[in-house]
């Protein structure tokens, strides 16, 4: 079983590699992006609580992710594995995920880190803004403020994973197609 967790700052193309990740790998794609939008659209009361930290471009609280996280999995059931987006993005979460994959003997395999530029990140998200309708792609402050909070809250994880000899870095410039060959590489190497 690959699960794998896709990590890097908004507007790496996490989401656009995912869903090659998925078609070739017959994987489960599993965004606390998308399970938030859910919430969002349903009108939950986490959805609710969720919109707050999201409008403000802050992380939404770990345990309220980590709940939706459970949900997920407690109905996916795929022998191939699941890819996380976005998610963990801090280090209890990354804890609480492995507590949750151990306990199914499914652990994570490893981490791969897409690295970009902040410029070319901003560059990106603006341009995503263009057409997404996500207001926190169309103004520099939020972008900011989420590059921000990626560099001091979530950058750590990858040191959780490097410590434990499951992390790949790959460079996140270049086509679509280029940057997907040099992922799936990266999966090559974790699973030796």
């Amino acid at each position: 079983m690959l699960n794998i967790v896709l990590f890097g700052p908004p507007g790496a193309g996490k989401g656009t590699q995912s869903q090659k990740l998925i078609e070739d790998y017959g994987l489960t794609h599993i965004s606390t992006g998308d399970l938030f939008r859910k919430h969002l659209g349903e009108g939950t009361e986490l959805g609710k609580k969720a919109q707050a930290f999201m409008d403000e471009g802050r992380l939404v609280p770990d345990q309220l992710v980590i709940d939706m996280v459970d949900d997920k999995l407690q109905e996916e059931n795929n022998a191939n594995g699941i890819i996380f987006d976005g998610f963990p993005r801090t280090i209890p979460q990354a804890e609480a995920l492995d507590e949750l994959l151990n306990k199914k003997s499914t652990p994570i395999k490893g981490m791969i880190a897409l690295s970009v530029p902040d410029d070319e990140l901003i560059s990106r998200l603006l341009e995503r803004g263009k057409t997404s309708g996500r207001a926190d792609d169309q103004n520099r402050e939020k972008i900011a403020t989420r590059l921000q909070v990626y560099q001091t809250e979530t950058l750590p994880v990858a040191n959780y994973y490097e410590a434990q000899g499951r992390y790949e870095s790959v460079d996140g410039v270049g086509g679509i197609d280029t940057i997907y060959e040099r992922i799936k590489q990266a999966i090559e190497q974790l699973e030796r």
